[in-house]
């Protein structure tokens, strides 16, 4: 069979993920196509560059990847669709989700330590929204959720993947630093 313009590995690539509702796993993409996971990440990352500044973006995480449309189009979108979503997040919810999006994976008592209150609402505000999940769980005692952020929270801020957060200021690094024992224990 021959391909347009000779690139069967993006043809492959592209197409599963234009029709995918949910992301696709890397590994899932290399056995379809018969091709290595790094081919893949390769042909993702070039269909990335390819949609800069389009409508349509690549989203990654480490294991998966998904085709979205671009934030910038968003209320757009939404309109055209006919959604109204509630884009309103509380305070603590949003402190809650700057941890868990710059330490994950994190568990609910670091989160807590950073904090300095309890995060149960907050945490269950934002799985509801699906904008974090469990994502494992800590070889401490009692072996604790770890928590993480999802391809919810990437589309809903307009991240391509978890790497393309803003640096954390200064001081936050430090208080950051601060709490690494707690991870540890």
């Amino acid at each position: 069979m021959t391909f347009p313009g000779g690139n069967r590995l993006k043809l492959i690539v592209e197409s599963i993920l234009f029709v995918a509702d949910e992301p696709v796993e890397v590994a899932a993409l290399a056995r379809i196509s018969g091709q290595s996971e790094a081919s893949v990440l390769d042909i993702v990352d070039a269909i990335a560059a390819e949609f800069q500044g389009r409508g349509l973006r690549i989203q990654q995480s480490a294991d998966a990847v998904q085709m979205v449309t671009a934030p910038e189009a968003a209320a757009y979108v939404e309109q055209f669709l006919g959604v109204e979503e509630d884009h309103r997040i509380s305070h603590a919810a949003l402190e809650t989700l700057a941890i868990i999006a710059y330490k994950q994976p994190v568990s609910r008592t670091v989160i807590e330590a950073i904090r300095g209150v309890n995060c149960d609402r907050a945490l269950a505000s934002l799985r509801a929204r699906g904008l974090v999940t469990e994502v494992g769980r800590a070889a401490a005692a009692g072996r604790p959720y770890l928590y993480g952020t999802t391809f919810r929270f990437l589309e809903h801020f307009g991240l391509e993947k978890p790497e393309d957060l803003p640096p954390l200021p200064e001081i936050l690094e430090e208080q950051a630093a601060a709490t690494e024992e707690l991870d540890e224990q």
